[in-house]
This record gives structure tokens, sequence and C-alpha cells, in this order.
């Protein structure tokens, strides 16, 4: 028998890269384009944010990494970690990395773990798949893993079920589950789902330690955007299934350069402002992934909607060094605010449409692109 090795694994900078990935899936009515030509990369030790609404495509892009798609999925472009392609492989291939290169921490952990096994039997079966060790070492270093990820009296918490503990127990177990192999890359699709603030606070702290003691790669999906702002270096912001926005975390909250990312940031109050501030909602729902609408997908949504976002939709362009957006108006947004651009509405506003002449900024994109014709 050998020892577990807790030392990380050697390494160089970029563990994932992700080219041109795109997932649909085929229906009675047609097909769903569930995610439209992703491309990001993942450097060791670096957290990526993944923001976006429900139906954006943040978790199919991720269960597409992991191969854990249905086999109905029509999947194209290139999934690498360390330089070796992702997609194509076989189950067996993939059992092969998921749990010890790669692993991914589900939103809900109550679904994530066996009923009628204890979570330390659960924790030692990811860690005897992987490494030819004795029960016995797989049995402490599941000990190991609950402290590391702040379980209090785990050598008596060991032996309980899922069902003995709380839902923010549950996501620390199954956050220990995802580190037991030292993985490079973790991906956590919405670990904070369901739990109040406080103990969302306790378990991002210690999926930040369980970061810190493997040294692994994160990727965090979540549509709250106060989780990315403490978490995470760089932001992808999704629409659509596509990447409309991405750039550092200073990039995104003060500079956004594409409305939906802006409208993201406007929704949100802030403790800076007055008690009778007024938000500032994105109104309108997003698209059907079944019959996406010609030119940019959030074009009915959009205040400085003009001719051109019908007839095209803008692709992910550098705006700035290493900050991309995909708009035909992104350079009208460097200094806009929220308020800016999108109006100031009731909650029993009911439309489809934004009124394209509400806002300041709109009526400056208007003159401009008639100046333009």
């Amino acid at each position: 028998m050998t020892s577990i090795s807790l030392d990380p694994p050697v390494a160089t900078d970029t563990v994932l890269e992700v080219s041109d990935l795109s997932v649909a899936f085929p229906t009675e009515d047609g097909l769903v384009k569930a995610v439209r030509g992703v491309s990001y990369s993942l450097r060791r030790g670096e957290t990526l944010g993944i923001v976006g609404e429900s139906g954006s495509g943040k978790s199919v892009t991720s269960l597409a990494l992991m191969g854990l798609l249905p086999r109905s999925a029509r999947i194209t472009g290139s999934a690498k970690f360390r330089g070796e392609e992702l997609l194509g492989k076989n189950d067996r291939q993939m059992s092969a990395v998921r749990g010890k290169h790669l692993a991914m921490i589900f939103q809900d952990p109550l679904t994530s773990l066996n009923p009628v096994y204890p979570i330390g039997k659960q924790i030692a079966e990811a860690v005897l798949v992987h490494n030819e060790v004795s029960r016995r070492t797989a049995w402490d270093r599941a000990v190991e893993l609950l402290r590391v990820v702040g379980i209090p009296n785990a050598e008596q918490r060991v032996h309980n079920y899922p069902h003995e503990m709380s839902g923010g127990m549950r996501q620390r177990v199954v956050i220990a589950i995802a580190m037991a192999n030292n993985p490079e890359v973790m991906i956590a699709d919405e670990p904070t789902t369901a739990l109040d603030v406080t103990v969302q606070a306790q378990v991002l702290e210690a999926l930040e330690a369980a970061r810190t003691e493997i040294g692994a790669a994160l990727v965090l999906i979540t549509h709250d955007l106060g989780v990315i702002a403490g978490h995470a270096d760089r932001i992808c912001v999704m629409y659509a299934g596509k990447l409309v926005e991405s750039g550092t975390v200073d990039d995104i909250f003060y500079r956004p350069r594409m409305p939906y990312a802006l409208g993201l940031l406007g929704s949100l109050p802030r403790v800076d402002e007055g008690r009778d501030a007024r938000l500032t909602p994105i109104v309108g729902t997003p698209p059907s992934l079944l019959n996406l609408p010609p030119g940019c997908p959030f074009r009915p949504r959009c205040p400085l909607a003009q001719d051109v976002c019908d007839e095209s939709e803008p692709s992910l362009e550098a705006v700035e060094h290493g900050h991309f957006a995909a708009c035909h108006f992104s350079d009208q947004l460097g200094s806009a605010s929220a308020a800016d651009v999108f109006t100031v509405t009731s909650i029993d506003v009911d439309t489809n449409e934004v009124d394209v002449a509400s806002t300041s900024l709109a009526t400056d994109v208007a003159d401009v692109s008639e100046e333009d014709a």
C-alpha cells in the first residue's frame, strides 16, 4: 500500500482551456442551443467567476467539461485539461479524470450525497477510487478533510448520515469530497444557493480553505454578484448561452461595457446610497434558446438598441487590455451608470420591449447612429 500525497501536483500555468464550446439539445420542438461558442482559459490557483441569469448556460458549460451531459447532447468545440482533450472521451476515460484532476461541487448537496451511507464512507470512497491505500488511511483522510472545511468534532461527525446534518454542513461535505484527491481544477455550481447569509459565508470560507489547501484553480458559478466580488479574480458574464463580457473584477464592477452587465449591477442595492434610492432592473425576460431572435439576443431588453442590433449579433471583442465585451455600442459605456441606461421602474411594470428613448444615454447613442448613417 502507498500513502496519499498531500503535496499539490507540479503544474504549468494554464490548467484548463475551453475554445468555442457549443452544446445543443434536440427536442420535439427543435434544437435548443444551450451554449454557443464559449471560450475561456483558467490558470493554476486562479478563481474564475461565471455569472448570469438562470438558463444562460452556466451549468451546462461545466457539465459538458465533466462529461455529465446526456448522450443526446450535441457538443462541439474543444476543452483541454493540461493540453489533453476532454470532449469525446467515453465514460470510463472520464472516470479517471473526474475526481482526480477535475472535481465538481453540485448545487444541491442533499442529492449529491447517498442517504444510506455515513459521510465518512462517502469521502473515503472518493479517496479509494483513485489511490491504492488502505481503508484506514482513507478514513483518516476523510476526518482530515472534514477539519479542513470547518466541520467541528470531525472524528464524531464522520459517522453521521447526510440527513443528520444541516444544509451548510452537507455542502461542506461535498466540498471535502471534491478536494479528496487534490484536483487541479474545482468547479463549484451555485454552492451557496438556498443558504442563509451566515451559512453562505461559512461555506465560502470552506471553499476558499479547500482551494488554498490543495492549490487548485476554481470555477465559481453563481448568480450572486456579491459572492463573485469577494472571491473571483476574473469574471465571465453569460447571456443566452454566450459570453457577453469578461474581464477582471474591477473591469466588470467599475467599467462594464455591455448593457446586460451594467443592468445586473444596477439591480443590486448599494450600501453607499440612500435608503430611498431606487433600483434599475432589467425589464423583460431572457429569450428562448429554442428560437433565438435575429441579431443581438439582448436587443428586446436593451435601451441602447438600434437597427444594427437587429441585423447582426456582436462578437466578443477587446475594449481594453484583458477586457472583452459583445456590444455594438460598448464604446458608449465607458463611464455610464445603470441609471444612465436603464429606466427606474416600479415592480408592476409589464413590458417586453424597453423604450429606447427613455434614457439620456440611449438618446445619445441614437444621435451617434444617425450621424454615422
